[in-house]
C-alpha cells in the first residue's frame, strides 16, 4: 500500500487500497459517537464524507459492516485525552503510537 494517502479519505478511496491494509482506529467522541482514522506508516488519515467532513458513526457495529466485506480485520477504539481539550497545558499530547497500543481492539465481525 502506498503511504502517501491524503490528510483525509473517502470510502470510494478507502475500497481502493491494496494490501497490507492500514490499521483502524476507532476513536470515540462524547456521547458515543466514533470517528474513523487510517494509520499508515507514521502518517494518520481522517475518513471523511463526500463533503469533506469528519465521517461519524453511533458505534462500533456500523464501522465494521462496512470495513468488514473490504477485508479489514479489526480496529483499535481510543478515546481522547484530558489534555486534547486543556487550553494552556504544557502535557505533550499523546502520540499516535501510544494511543494505538493502549487501545481496545474490536473485531470486525458482524452478525446478521
Amino acid at each position: 500500500m502506498s503511504s502517501s494517502l491524503p490528510a483525509h479519505i473517502t470510502l470510494d478511496e478507502i475500497k481502493q487500497l491494496s494490501v497490507p491494509l492500514p490499521e483502524i482506529e476507532l476513536h470515540g467522541l462524547d456521547m458515543g459517537w466514533y470517528i474513523v482514522r487510517l494509520h499508515c506508516s507514521d502518517s494518520t488519515r481522517l475518513w471523511v464524507d463526500e463533503q469533506g467532513e469528519a465521517k461519524r458513526f453511533s458505534g462500533t457495529q456500523w464501522v465494521s459492516r462496512t470495513l468488514a466485506p473490504l477485508g479489514f480485520t479489526h480496529g483499535t477504539v481510543t478515546w481522547g485525552e484530558v489534555t486534547d481539550e486543556m487550553i494552556g497545558n504544557d502535557t505533550p499530547p499523546v502520540s499516535n503510537q501510544q494511543r494505538m497500543k493502549h487501545g481496545v481492539r474490536v473485531a470486525f465481525v458482524t452478525q446478521p
